[in-house]
């Protein structure tokens, strides 16, 4: 078999199965978290969730296709592991970005909602005024 096949076959089984793992991981994990910033309903965050990790799965997944062409051919065995250590470790790099920026947005979304709930409702107005030239 050749070498540079066999690599394209290892990448993509740890590529996919690591992508599958970390998506189930988050799905597991991340729903308390998002129940939390949507204030507890249960089906948006279900909701939120489910989209959250399809959107997931479809980027990581289309950068694990688009990154696995080696720029040269694979003669030995000991070019199976340089390859795959580089193309795993950008695959890794990816995953933790993507998950950290889903972390980063819905952080963000949450602290907006604790500082709406923190806020005073605004006073009742005092009087009426009467439009000019009326």
């Amino acid at each position: 078999m050749d070498l540079t096949v066999l690599t394209y076959v290892i990448y993509l089984l740890v590529s996919v199965g690591l992508t599958v793992w970390v998506a189930r991981t988050l799905t597991r994990n991340g729903r308390t978290f998002i129940a939390d910033v949507l204030q507890g309903n249960e089906k948006l965050a279900d909701a939120v969730n489910h989209l959250l990790v399809v959107g997931f799965y479809l980027v990581n997944l289309g950068f694990v296709a688009l990154y696995l062409q080696a720029d040269y051919a694979i003669t030995e065995p000991r070019g199976i592991f340089e390859a795959l250590s580089v193309k795993l470790g950008v695959v890794l790099l990816v995953l933790g970005v993507m998950h950290l920026g889903n972390v980063w947005v819905l952080n963000k979304i949450r602290r907006r909602g604790i500082m709406e709930r923190q806020q005073t409702p605004p006073v009742a107005p005092q009087g009426w005024t009467a439009p000019a030239g009326a």
